[in-house]
């Protein structure tokens, strides 16, 4: 097993544990009973400046905790339908709510009339009010005594939603609201029976609100591959939803480039719901416009799909260099190497 594996899967457990055991409530469930979290926030910052730095990210604490993060998910959704019972806690309700803000304010902001067809500058609009809300936003999803701690977490949901310059979107834009959703875990704001809820209520909110930014504003997207990556905007719900998938009765991997399977089940299945809205996006014949997913139709099990994807996700998203310049470090996902 390679260090960066061992390092990942150590960060499972860490995410395990912290689900697990960080900041139960005081007897009364109070808020204002519970005393203030003791630690030094910090407003994240970049640290990785150049290639070279690259082996500081692997070897970092926030590497560790947020891959993690991603294979405790992972092994949290295996099996499950979208549709399915789970528990959903106050705070799943209210970053739902909060994604229904953003929401809001996309109808709020229609886009310009504009020479250009890609890039509608209404985004930077739309933007501007996320960057002056955010931290507000942030207050009304996590209790009173850790208050201090929005500032630093706020900055990972500025972080998510796209680049108000270039006004494009990709996977690193998603991975910093993966890497936001962490930080409430590691805070204690989301616990361990939350963990279905964080992928199909609270992530599946988020991928179409980010959607619907995307259509509304034409969005560019940031580092696309074009035919040759796995999809312009997203890579986090094809392993979360191959994993949904896996050992079903009758869906395999073959039947996913199916219109009418598609159809059928995107409702329940996340993976299936990226492939829709694809071909909503993209014409032409599928082979040629998403090649990748091609060849991943391929695969004769929807377990060695996921196990793939996860492979492909850290060399391809988390070890490119031009991905992770963006990332942002703070006391939460530090830049530290991972302790034992």
């Amino acid at each position: 097993m390679a260090a960066s594996e061992r390092r990942a899967e150590r960060g499972s457990l860490i995410l395990r544990c912290l689900f697990f055991t960080s900041f139960l409530p005081l007897p009364g469930n109070s808020e204002e009973m519970a005393p203030p979290l003791q630690q030094n926030f910090m407003i994240p910052r970049k640290e990785i400046n150049m290639v070279a730095d690259m082996g500081k990210w692997k070897r970092s604490q926030a590497y560790a905790d947020y891959m993690g993060f991603i294979l405790t998910l992972n092994e949290g959704v295996k099996g499950r339908k979208l549709t399915c019972e789970y528990n959903v806690s106050e705070p799943i309700e209210k970053l739902v709510a909060l994604l229904n803000t953003l929401d809001r304010w996309i109808d709020e902001t229609p886009p310009v009339d504009q020479p250009s067809r890609f890039g509608n500058k209404a985004f930077r609009t739309w933007y501007a009010k996320l960057d002056q809300e955010a931290e507000n936003l942030v207050a009304a999803v996590i209790p009173k005594h850790l208050a201090n701690a929005a500032p630093e977490v706020a900055v990972y949901l500025k972080e998510s939603v796209g680049n108000s310059t270039r006004i494009d979107y990709g996977t690193g834009h998603e991975a910093a609201f993966a890497a936001f959703l962490c930080c409430l875990c590691k805070i204690g704001v989301l616990r361990v029976d939350d963990q279905m809820a964080i992928v199909f209520k609270v992530f599946n909110r988020y991928l179409e609100v980010m959607r619907k930014l995307q259509k509304t504003y034409r969005m560019e997207p940031a580092g696309s591959q074009g035919v040759w990556g796995l999809d312009d905007f997203q890579f986090l719900p094809f392993i979360w939803g191959s994993s949904q998938l896996i050992d079903h009765p009758n869906l395999e991997p073959r039947h996913f480039v199916d219109e009418k399977v598609v159809n059928e089940n995107h409702k329940d299945f996340m993976f299936l719901e990226c492939i829709l809205f694809i071909t909503e996006m993209k014409t032409g014949p599928f082979a040629e416009h998403s090649n990748q997913l091609w060849n991943i139709s391929a695969v004769p099990s929807w377990s060695k799909v996921n196990q793939g994807l996860i492979r492909m996700y850290k060399a391809e998203c988390l070890e490119k260099f031009p991905v992770i310049q963006h990332f942002k470090f703070g006391s939460l996902l530090p830049i530290q190497p991972v302790t034992s």
